[in-house]
Parts: C-alpha cells; structure tokens; sequence
C-alpha cells in the first residue's frame, strides 16, 4: 500500500471513529443532536464559553455517554492491538489476546470481590483490581509453565495457556456453585460477558496511557514483529533475541489486555478477527497493521456497545454477545478457508 494511500485511509478511519461516536452519544432515551454533542465537548475543553446544553443534557452527554463510548473505543483498540501481536509471536490468524489465561485470571479474581468482597478496603477500585491481579497472576503461571531450560517454546506457551485457562475457569464455576447469593451470581456472569456500563472518567485514564504505551512500544518493533512472520531461522538471522522479544510481547500485550479487562470485563473475539481483517486490507506488515487495528477495533466495539445498549432497551445485554454473533461465523469462514497461519502453514 503506498503512503498517500495508506494517509487516506488513516485520516478516513479517524473520521469514521469520530462520527461513530458520536452518533452512539446521540442514541438513546434522551434525543440529542450532534451540534448538541459537539457544544458540550468543547466546552468542557474550554474552547467554548458556554454550550446551549440544558444541564441535564450536559449531564447525558458528558457523565453518562461519553466516558461509556471512549472506554469502549480504548477496549477495542487495545484489545485489536493486542491480538495482532499475539497473531505475530504465534504465527496463526486464529490467536487471540486471552490464549495466554488472561480472561480466566481476571474473572477468578472478579468472581472473588462480587461474592465475597475481597479487598473490600480498596472501595470501587476493588473489581478492577482484584481482576487485573488474577489477569497478571495467571499470565505469570503460564510463562513459569512454558519456560523450560532458559527458553520459551510457542507451543508449550499455548499448551499452558489452556491448561491454566481451563483450571481457573473451573475455579471460577466452583466458586459460582458454591454461592448462594443470585444477585450476585448475575453480576458475575454479567461481568464474564462483558459489560462498559460502569464508565467513569475516574477510571479512563489507567487504561487510555496503558494503550498509549503499548502501542507506542509496539510500533516501534514493527519490524520485528514483521520478522517473526518469517520464521524464527528468518528472524534469528536478523539478529532479533526471540526469547527476549517474546517475553516483551507476552508481558506487554497482558499488561494491556489485563487492564482493558479489568474495567470491560472479559468481551471476545475483538483481537481475533480485527486483526485478520486489517491484514486483508493493508498486507502483513506491522508498520500498517497496529495503527489501523487500532482504529477499525475502536469502531467496531463503539457499535457493538450501541447494539448492546439499544437491542433489547431498557434492559442491556452484554456486551461480549453481539461480539460473539459477529465474530462467530467470521471465525468458522476462517477455519473453512484451511490456512490460518502465516507462513506456508496450513
């Protein structure tokens, strides 16, 4: 894809997001319009003076919608990119970021604050704490478990990431079946599925710098990201440190994927089937592939969360359900097509 092209398309994408977002502020019980929307924006910046806003519609507009729709932009992004650079390190299409035990970590620690009220002293930061902690214990398990003789083999990594996923999933059902409290149990298997409907600015900004971070690390091993595709013989001949390299990917990319989990819940699919659609858009190379995944993964959740505000109104469905109606037949066309590696691979 040449430059001018490729510009074209960024700028197109950043529109898209743009208008997406803020149609999705438009939506709902209360009619706003996009002027409405725009006003208000600009005078929380401080570029306007005043806004001909009501304040209940300042309200709507900047306390309820917009904190709900940039953290659903951020998770899509980040979730996009990270399943793009899982892609990489594995060398399969179908790989997404919670192959590593990320998902299953972070409920076990959920589940334990919404039934049992751990780290109750930590307020309402406790959820989002206690589920990064499992998200980051059970990665750190799954590294311990693939590390054999000093190196880090892909596929004792995948092979650990099951095994790890599998056993704190039953953690978590065990937990589920042991309690008795119903309210609770549906909060729990609400927050399984995904949810962005507890969006503060307060808890915005630890996700929106994380992603910021990892994507700005990320861009800027682009090529060894690219090599990686090549093979390893490719990549070592390159003089890319594979071990190294893939402790930096794993350690990043759970970072990221366990803090967008620790405040959206787990929601699948996004960093699976993003990606491979960027890759039929842009090519294989990463220099491409990180930027636009982060903006189409961006769109593609802000419309998923308006589709799951809206569907069956007044009451919400989770989230992690229309990403599964759309990313369900995407996945099983991929598995159709037979190659889903990269490489010569089958």
């Amino acid at each position: 894809m040449s430059k001018v092209r490729f510009l074209f398309l960024i700028w197109a994408l950043i529109g898209g997001l743009l208008a997406t977002m803020t149609f999705a502020v438009m939506v709902g019980s209360v009619d706003l319009t996009p002027s409405l929307i725009w006003e208000v924006l600009l005078q929380k910046l401080g570029i306007l003076s005043e806004a001909a806003a009501s304040k209940p519609q300042s309200v709507i507009i900047w306390e309820i919608r917009f904190p709900r729709i940039v953290l659903a932009a951020i998770v899509g992004a980040a979730l996009s990119i990270s399943g793009a650079a899982i892609q990489a390190l594995v060398k399969n299409s179908i790989a997404d970021p919670y192959i590593l035990g990320v998902s299953s970590g972070a409920s076990v620690g959920a589940t334990s604050v919404i039934l049992f009220g751990a780290f109750g002293a930590l307020g309402v930061y406790a959820l989002s704490f206690a589920a990064f902690l499992g998200a980051i214990l059970s990665v750190l398990i799954v590294f311990f478990l693939a590390r054999v003789n000093g190196r880090t083999s892909v596929i004792r990594l995948l092979l650990a990431g099951i095994a790890v996923s599998m056993v704190l999933s039953a953690i978590t059902n065990f937990i589920l079946m042991m309690s008795k409290q119903q309210g609770g149990i549906q909060a729990v298997m609400h927050w399984m599925l995904g949810s962005l409907a507890g969006a503060k600015w307060s808890n915005l900004g630890i996700p929106f710098f994380t992603l910021l971070l990892v994507f700005i690390l990320l861009f800027s091993h682009y090529r060894q990201l690219n090599a990686l595709l090549l093979g390893e013989e490719t990549a070592a001949t390159l003089g890319i440190s594979l071990d190294g390299f893939r402790i930096f990917i794993i350690l990043f990319v759970s970072l990221l994927t366990g803090v967008v989990v620790a405040v959206s819940g787990s929601i699948g699919f996004v960093g699976l089937i993003v990606p491979h659609i960027v890759r039929m858009m842009v090519g294989s190379n990463y220099k491409l592939v990180l930027p636009v995944s982060a903006l189409i993964g961006a769109i593609f959740l802000v419309w998923a969360d308006l589709v799951a505000r809206t569907v069956i109104s007044p009451e919400e469905m989770p989230i992690g359900i229309i990403t599964a109606i759309c990313g369900s037949p995407f996945f099983i066309w991929m598995l159709r097509r037979r190659r889903y590696s990269f490489g010569d691979g089958e």
